[in-house]
């Protein structure tokens, strides 16, 4: 049988009672509204501009707004008031935070203190914080993922703060620390995270959006941002249970485990009461963003059991990608307080919906009209079709790059399921929005453009802008009134991966149009919106075969995928392999976002971290099979050949067969148990002899995780065989139904 303890862990979980779990209490502050409290730890431009001499604040203004480098001067005076603000709501420490390539974010502390030398012998500190200490710091680089850019000697590495990120405090049990968003470069100047990117990005987004708007007409925009908006799904598994799953606690997802015979077919989870036990957590962990300044709005259940969403109101992308990251932080510390594990593994239970982050992102200028939104005059709806047209091209010629963006070892497991999208990027517009493209593909060269766009039905939209289609939860990209949703982002992604090349892919598709529409406007006779009509018609002419307005799951549509020539590739090796293609990659260095170093290291990378991670769930699976599953069903063999021995010396001839064929069904799955095993470990140990990443990777793909699921099968037939008492893990039943 089970040690004692790991049996009486499982049982402490199923007498524990939900109704009265003694969760931490929040304080009495929190039953007052959120606007009392919310961004209470976060340094925003109110508390700076009251703290600030003017020109100091005027200074950093001219930074967000124009980019404009900051003074020294200028530095050391909001350093100070940094201090200040900080170690007066109890801050003893500060840290540059930041998003290295781990997939995490990173931090390293340092004190305030500082010794006052001025008086020898005086034992005596002060609290310090210097502009260069804002602006600076420099972490040891060698640790963090560099893809080959340098070698492991070479450990200089620096972090930078970015200004258009607040400085916020993240408080533990016994202080607070002065946190500093902050990118993460190398000695030589290459981006070592996932900010720098994004920001690149979003610099040429900004460049190619204003000189496109000019075109157009709209000559008085000066910048064009992006927003977004992340829905994060994530599951909660109680720690007890986590702490006696060796797949869990090693690699955040069941390796091994039978499915329950009740999941999620009554979908009775779906937006049902949230159990008070979660419902305690979610509170708490709302609160604490609220402090933040993170503007969570949504939570709910979502389809599987124990799983769970939240979402934010959109803000900037770039702040929406570092609200996100802490978020999760935020949300893995509170979960344990609450005796719960958050899982943002994409797919944590086998046979059960997975996990995703679906990013809903638009386009924004500097006047805070969303080019995504139609508008209300011909003008407006006009560049609402440009914009629209813009998007369509980026996905078009950019599939392969959106299909890398969101390549993860977790993350191909969820693609394709019914729960997300599948690896085929295409874009879904709805009907209404369909029948306009194909009017305007359709109409005559000659059309005056002001009436064309009234008489197709352009010009009413507003009034129906956010619900004049119908949602189609199957596509990966889909149009939803305002906004694209990128639903094929997986849950435990940073942001900034997906939608760097998204805001890349835009930005280029604007260059490429711009171009196109310059040309059209020197040789046009019928005027500017002419010229863009024009435009139009070959744009969405060109850009069909990426719209598709049916069912993604299936098999209908990966012929017809195929026969459109769009990218279908299935696993992460395949999908960034366009990273080492000079003619798929290109756009990145024109607009500015990678060098060709910098795309080399991002391939190695994630080609890197792809290897180690399918090698580590199948070292953990081979560990399970063999010192947990095996010899539990050696025990029940054991039982079961007893069982019948004595049986078969008696007059019950018919419990006799009964037991006979219970003993086979065990001898049989515990045989193919240990044949996968033995195949397995054979297999890996070739595969892992491979010194060329690239085949490595190809052969765990094509080898390794086939071969797991074969020896996770027979594991879970061997599970429905094994008495309950025999079995030394938390079962499905027990992890995702006790509550």
């Amino acid at each position: 049988m089970p040690s004692p303890s790991r049996r009486a862990a499982r049982l402490a979980v199923h007498q524990r009672q939900p109704c009265t779990f003694d969760s931490p209490r929040l304080p009495d502050g929190h039953r007052s509204p959120v606007s009392a409290y919310f961004g209470r730890h976060v340094l925003d431009l109110i508390k700076l501009k009251e703290r600030l001499p003017r020109e100091a604040y005027q200074a950093l203004l001219a930074t967000l707004r124009g980019g404009a480098p900051l003074s020294r001067e200028v530095a050391e005076t909001i350093a100070a008031a940094a201090r200040e603000w900080a170690t007066s709501h109890g801050a003893t420490h500060f840290t540059h935070w930041f998003q290295p390539m781990t997939g995490l974010t990173a931090e390293k502390h340092d004190s305030f203190i500082d010794l006052n030398v001025q008086i020898p012998g005086e034992l005596k500190v002060l609290e310090k914080f210097s502009g260069s200490q804002l602006t600076q710091s420099e972490p040891d680089a060698s640790s963090f993922p560099s893809g080959g850019m340098r070698t492991t000697f070479e450990a200089r590495g620096y972090t930078a703060w970015d200004p258009s990120s607040p400085m916020f405090l993240v408080e533990s049990v016994n202080g607070r620390t002065l946190c500093v968003p902050s990118v993460f470069i190398s000695y030589h100047g290459h981006s070592l995270d996932h900010k720098t990117p994004l920001l690149r990005a979003l610099e040429a987004l900004n460049r190619q959006a204003v000189a496109f708007l000019k075109l157009l007409g709209d000559v008085d925009v000066q910048s064009v941002g992006a927003t977004l908006g992340c829905e994060q799904e994530y599951f909660l598994v109680d720690r007890d249970h986590f702490a006696l799953r060796p797949d869990l606690v090693l690699c955040d997802r069941t390796l091994v485990g039978a499915s329950s015979p009740r999941g999620q077919q009554f979908e009775d989870h779906y937006f049902g009461s949230i159990p008070p036990r979660v419902l305690a957590f979610m509170e708490e962990m709302e609160f604490e963003l609220h402090r933040l300044g993170i503007p969570v709005k949504t939570r709910h259940n979502e389809v599987a059991p124990m799983q769970f969403e939240m979402a934010p109101i959109f803000e900037d992308v770039n702040m929406a990608n570092d609200h996100n990251a802490l978020a999760m932080d935020v949300a893995r510390k509170v979960a344990l307080k609450h005796h719960f594990v958050c899982l943002f593994h994409e797919k944590p239970f086998e046979g059960l919906n997975g996990s995703g982050k679906h990013c809903n992102w638009s386009l924004v200028t500097d006047r805070g009209e969303n080019l995504l939104d139609p508008g209300r005059t011909p003008h407006q709806n006009l560049r609402f079709l440009a914009f629209m047209a813009v998007c369509l091209k980026a996905v078009h010629d950019h599939a392969d790059a959106l299909r890398a963006g969101i390549a993860t070892a977790n993350n191909d497991l969820r693609l394709g399921a019914n729960e997300a999208p599948p690896a085929i990027i295409s874009v879904f517009v709805g009907d209404q929005m369909t029948r306009i493209i194909e009017k305007t593909v359709a109409g005559s060269a000659g059309e005056d453009p002001e009436h064309f766009v009234i008489e197709m039905g352009v010009g009413k939209l507003p009034q129906l802008a956010r619900d004049y289609t119908d949602r189609n939860r199957t596509s990966p990209f889909a149009f939803t009134g305002n906004k694209f949703e990128f639903r094929a982002v997986g849950s435990s992604m940073n942001c900034a991966g997906p939608l760097m090349m998204l805001i890349a892919g835009v930005a280029d598709a604007l260059g490429q149009m711009g171009a196109r529409l310059q040309a059209k406007l020197g040789g046009s006779k019928g005027g500017r919106d002419q010229a863009v009509l024009e435009l139009l018609r070959e744009v969405f002419a060109e850009t069909t075969a990426v719209r598709f307005e049916g069912n993604n799951y299936s098999e209908e549509w990966r012929k017809e995928a195929a026969r459109r020539k769009l990218p279908n590739f299935t696993d992460t090796p395949a999908a960034l392999a366009m990273l080492r293609d000079p003619k798929r990659n290109a756009f990145l260095c024109e607009q500015g976002v990678f060098s060709e170093v910098e795309l080399a290291s991002r391939y190695n990378v994630a080609l890197e971290r792809y290897i180690k991670h399918v090698a580590l769930e199948a070292e953990t699976l081979l560990e399970m099979l063999s010192t947990l599953v095996i010899p539990a069903g050696e025990k029940q063999l054991a039982q079961s050949a007893a069982a019948w021995s004595s049986a078969s010396g008696g007059p019950a001839a018919g419990a006799a067969r009964a037991l006979e064929g219970r003993l086979q069904a065990v001898a049989t799955a515990l045989g193919d148990v240990a044949g996968a095993t033995h195949q397995l470990e054979r297999l890996l140990d070739e595969v892992l002899a491979i010194h060329d990443e690239p085949a490595c990777a190809r052969r765990l793909a094509d080898g390794v995780r086939p071969l797991m699921a074969q020896a996770r099968e027979a594991a879970d037939r061997l599970e429905a065989q094994v008495d309950d008492e025999l079995w030394p893990m938390p079962k499905y039943r027990e992890m995702l139904f006790v509550k």
